[in-house]
């Protein structure tokens, strides 16, 4: 184990229930550091972030998150080990029949939150970090795709998590808006929580660079390893004939 990591798998498979998906992975992230994972869809970096918290089980290998071992974890401590956590998923996931404040504040006392002037200033406090503040009475319907993916992001640090798990948070968005909320996930890792993104946009990748693993052919390569530096052109090439050919 690396003295400062806050997630390490070690000679891992990766199992989507009997099916393989990726072998002898071995994958760290350190406090306070951002890391992509890549590769196209379908190569298994779900599969990785659903590992990490713990939704699939870890058959074989060695995995620490967040100073839980994957391998023993009993059910009881998952909660407590996702609490650790902040999931930012590509589709929201938010109740549309309650406003963002609502949104918000479900999540606050779904963990043990009792007082309202302690929610209320919670709540401030997140929504004005990412530019949500004067949003907090509406509606999600009524915010932009980038709006509702800072409320995610909002929900996501609610409980001060260590680790931030993000699995395609710029999916449906525009480049310019993917930009800004690539700028807001750089924020928090410089606040000192760890980031993990996973994307297949290499474009993004490009603009913002940062330590990068890649999926493919059922392994996973940390391209700094070696030395390799990523060829984002024919990345973004191959992507694009990928998705509109199959």
């Amino acid at each position: 184990m690396y003295e400062t990591s806050i997630i390490e798998l070690k000679n891992s498979d990766i199992y989507q229930k009997d099916y393989l998906v990726l072998s002898d992975v071995n994958f760290t992230v350190n406090k306070g550091e951002f890391v992509y994972l890549i590769g196209r869809v379908g190569s298994g970096k779900t599969s990785v972030m659903r590992t990490l918290y713990a939704d699939l089980e870890l058959k074989k290998g060695d995995g620490i998150v967040s100073g839980y071992n994957l391998n023993r974890i009993k059910n009881k401590q998952i909660p407590y080990l996702r609490r650790k956590l902040g999931i930012v998923f590509q589709d929201f996931q938010l109740l549309t029949d309650r406003t963002i404040y609502e949104n918000l504040s479900f999540v606050l006392r779904s963990t043990g939150w009792h007082k309202k002037s302690d929610i209320d200033s919670k709540i401030t406090n997140v929504l004005e970090k990412v530019g949500l503040y004067d949003k907090m009475y509406k509606m999600p319907h009524e915010l932009s795709g980038g709006e509702q993916q800072r409320t995610v992001i909002a929900r996501a640090v609610l409980n001060d998590p260590e680790i931030i798990l993000a699995d395609e948070p710029t999916g449906n968005l525009d480049p310019e808006t993917s930009e800004g909320i690539m700028k807001l996930l750089f924020e928090i890792k410089d606040s000192g929580k760890a980031v993990v993104m996973a994307t297949h946009n290499y474009i993004l990748l490009k603009k913002f660079p940062s330590r990068t693993y890649k999926c493919i052919d059922g392994k996973l390569i940390e391209h700094d390893e070696e030395n390799h530096t990523i060829d984002f052109e024919s990345l973004i090439n191959y992507e694009s004939y990928y998705e509109h050919s199959g």
